[in-house]
């Protein structure tokens, strides 16, 4: 949402930003794991040389190999990856919202941040809740990014239900298990976002 609200800021070449934005979104998401799989590594990885050349050299580690940084390392990279398809989302909303309501705010005498709370913010609400069960549903399923960075480790740190559906279904060899995995991911899936709309109704129904 902040990435969208930036690219209606009066700055000069934002046509150019909103193209680098999108670029993530676009790559292979194999070649962004071997990216950033370099990018990370203990040993020659940009990470750990930017935090040698500020002196924070006892920051410095393994940081796909480490079970406590590993799964924080995948999330940021996931993050990269997908904040360009909600930015998308959340600009196209934004566009969607009337000028009419800007305009009888600035003559109420709203300031920016009272635009935003009681205009801009509610009128995004189904954007954010369809964002919401996109992110959710896509973790659940989520699997080439951690495969290709870390394949469920270290000790199982980063595994996901994809990941562990697919080594006990290709594996193990465990057809039957795997299947009720995978079965088990659209229940939970299913459920999320029935909880999501349900509450989305409620709050509606509410205001």
């Amino acid at each position: 949402m902040i990435m969208a609200l930036l690219l209606f800021s009066p700055v000069k070449g934002m046509r150019f930003f909103r193209s680098i934005y999108f670029m993530p979104f676009l790559m292979s998401t194999v070649a962004i794991g071997i990216l950033f799989s370099f990018i990370y590594d203990g040993s020659y990885g940009i990470v750990n040389q930017l935090l040698g050349a500020v002196g924070l050299e006892s920051l410095q580690r393994p940081w796909l190999g480490n079970e406590s940084t590993a799964i924080w390392a995948v999330i940021a990279t996931i993050c990269w990856q997908f904040a360009p398809f909600y930015m998308i989302l959340f600009r196209a909303a934004i566009v969607g919202i009337p000028e009419e309501l800007y305009e009888a705010a600035d003559m109420d005498g709203a300031n920016k941040w009272r635009r935003f709370v009681n205009i801009t913010l509610p009128l995004l609400m189904p954007t954010i809740v369809t964002s919401a069960i996109l992110s959710i549903i896509g973790s659940l399923k989520y699997f080439d990014l951690i495969y290709v960075m870390t394949g469920g480790g270290p000790n199982n740190s980063t595994e996901l239900m994809a990941t562990y559906m697919y080594k006990q279904t290709f594996t193990n060899f465990n057809m039957g298990y795997g299947s009720s995995v995978s079965f088990l991911m659209f229940v939970v899936a299913f459920l999320t976002t029935l909880v999501i709309i349900t509450l989305d109704n409620k709050r509606k129904g509410a205001s």
